[in-house]
């Protein structure tokens, strides 16, 4: 089978690699329809997580069902499937009780496992004809339709892109109700968490980044684009609030009630924006985030960095102000998805007509386009914000 396999630093490419096959008895073969390319993906297509040459990439698949194993009974031959980023068991101490992301079965010596991802386990990437998804009764969401139909793109992201949006804003305690929201990043989880707070009935939601087409599609979801290379972001965010005028006796909370990191580690340096310094977010999110507020935390934050930026760590240890969030009494949700707990629910909200999180999707394309996609999604040129591969 044909799949996308990383060869060096930039560097990616088409590849025969031997067929997925079942291995165990729970297993299934799914032949993939759709993959998106993830932000993830470019921290170990830039050399930063200690990806080895030859790994498969890809962890956001959609596809049908092919093989299946003799132990599975929840799925079958042709169904159409998505598969959550991170693989669980469904019934271990942590899965059972909703921290799937965090399963005890599925690394040995570990916990939690996902495809194609330096680190999390030896399971090939999603990029690819043909994918094994194991534990198949639990990691298989049925879905209705065809594929290639007008749900493709958003049911593809419910592999991980709209399900991390909304885990972002539970991380962040984004609640029914007008409070304000700031998300810092517009790629595809930055976009999706801003989304995912309008859809629970966000009053205000601001959306920082420095990239003009994702600025354009946060302003197309009916969120606040705010241009980090106008100015401080921070003082452009509490200039807005004022002008739309405070509640009574809330003149002095003009940051925001919700904040959500959706950057991670290789943040951007506002004073020159071509250089990252790791806690650029971070230190804005504390100075924004209003006493008794809330932050939530779902960009990626390597524990190992194989080239760190000046200010950054090979460890994945940063410098936080730790001593603003305590006075303030902010709230700090980390942590990677929990699937399980979100991906029927937003599947039901695409299929009763709620949610559109396609919308975001820009660019398609065959398994032969992956280096140029890639090449152009790291560089944030062509407009590519997020870019689905059709194996």
């Amino acid at each position: 089978m044909k799949a996308i396999v990383f060869e060096d630093t930039r560097r990616v490419g088409v590849h025969e690699v031997p067929d997925a096959t079942i291995v165990d008895a729970t297993d299934v073969v799914i032949r993939v329809t759709a993959s998106a390319i993830c932000g993830t993906d470019l921290h170990m297509y830039d050399g930063r997580t200690g990806a080895e040459p030859g790994l498969v990439l890809g962890h956001e698949p959609l596809g049908v069902v092919e093989q299946v194993g003799s132990a599975v009974q929840m799925v079958s031959p042709g169904d159409r499937v998505v598969i959550p980023t991170h693989m669980y068991c469904g019934v271990c101490y942590n899965c059972a009780r909703g921290y799937t992301a965090a399963c005890l079965r599925v690394r040995p010596g570990g916990f939690g496992a996902a495809y194609g991802y330096a680190g999390m386990g030896d399971y090939r990437g999603a990029q690819a004809e043909l994918l094994r998804v194991p534990f198949a009764d639990a990691n298989c969401i049925p879905l209705p339709g065809e594929p290639y139909d007008e749900h493709e793109d958003d049911f593809v992201l419910l592999a991980d892109a709209f399900v991390t949006g909304w885990h972002a804003t539970e991380l962040a305690r984004v609640g029914a109700g007008p409070a304000p929201v700031a998300v810092f990043g517009a790629g595809a989880v930055g976009l999706l968490a801003a989304y995912s707070a309008l859809l629970k009935g966000a009053g205000e939601v601001y959306v920082v980044d420095g990239v003009t087409a994702r600025l354009e599609k946060a302003g197309e979801l009916g969120a606040v684009p705010v241009d980090f290379r106008a100015g401080d972001p921070v003082e452009q965010i509490r200039e807005r609030r004022r002008q739309r005028g405070l509640p009574p006796g809330e003149s002095v909370l003009d940051g925001v009630q919700h904040g959500i990191d959706a950057v991670g580690f290789q943040a951007r340096d506002r004073a020159q924006p071509d250089a990252e310094l790791p806690f650029q977010v971070i230190d804005d999110l504390a100075r924004l985030v209003n006493p008794t507020g809330h932050l939530g935390i779902a960009g990626v934050y390597a524990d190992r960095d194989m080239h760190p930026a000046p200010d950054g760590s090979t460890s994945g240890a940063l410098t936080v102000p730790w001593a603003t969030l305590f006075a303030k009494g902010v709230s700090v949700g980390f942590g990677r998805t929990h699937d399980r707990r979100y991906t029927t629910r937003l599947r039901d909200l695409v299929l009763t007509g709620r949610a559109h999180p396609g919308r975001i999707v820009t660019h398609h394309g065959p398994l032969s386009e992956a280096p140029e996609l890639f090449a152009a999604f790291d560089r944030r040129e062509h407009g590519v914000v997020k870019a689905i591969l059709r194996p």
